[in-house]
């Protein structure tokens, strides 16, 4: 009926949906979380303001898509900590880069480390030990920021002699 409220099973039901899934750019509901287990490449219309869990003992390379300043937001998280190699998460071409702070918890004297990115960084790889990613919930978020430019944020833990996690590989 027209100006009825919406009760009982329907919004009990809906409440489960909203829980579970969210609508993708285009209007589709999806999952919030993407299981990654192979080396990939992004693509803003499907993985933009999504969390990509990082699944897979040997690690991967994930590449992002070209920062435009479109404010969108690619979260990764470490969801099975790799044994060998290491997830690397690297721009997709010579020009954008990747700027900001990771702080990783230690396993030496210093508990808590800070690593800045430099002015050609535009890569990122937590190899399990000393650059990070050593825990299920490590985590970073790159943001789309202006054109040619991903804002970075994280927290991971790392082990051993700790290293920053940032380089220039791409450029």
């Amino acid at each position: 009926m027209l100006g009825r409220p919406f009760t009982g099973i329907f919004v009990s039901r809906l409440a489960q949906i909203k829980a579970l899934a969210q609508l993708d750019i285009l209007g589709f509901i999806t999952s919030p979380i993407v299981t990654l287990t192979a080396a990939s490449t992004l693509v803003r219309e499907k993985h933009a303001g999504r969390t990509m869990s990082l699944q897979l003992l040997a690690g991967f390379a994930t590449t992002l898509p070209k920062s435009t300043g479109s404010g969108d937001k690619y979260k990764f998280v470490i969801g099975l900590v790799n044994t060998s190699g290491s997830y690397i998460v690297k721009v997709g071409n010579a020009t954008d880069v990747i700027q900001g702070t990771v702080h990783t918890t230690s396993d030496g004297a210093a508990a808590v480390l800070g690593y800045n990115t430099a002015a050609s960084s535009d890569t990122v790889t937590l190899n399990g030990t000393t650059t990070g990613g050593l825990t299920i919930g490590d985590w970073f978020e790159v943001t789309d920021l202006k054109s040619g430019v991903y804002a970075f944020t994280g927290v991971t833990s790392s082990s051993g002699i700790e290293a920053t996690p940032f380089s220039a590989t791409v450029s």
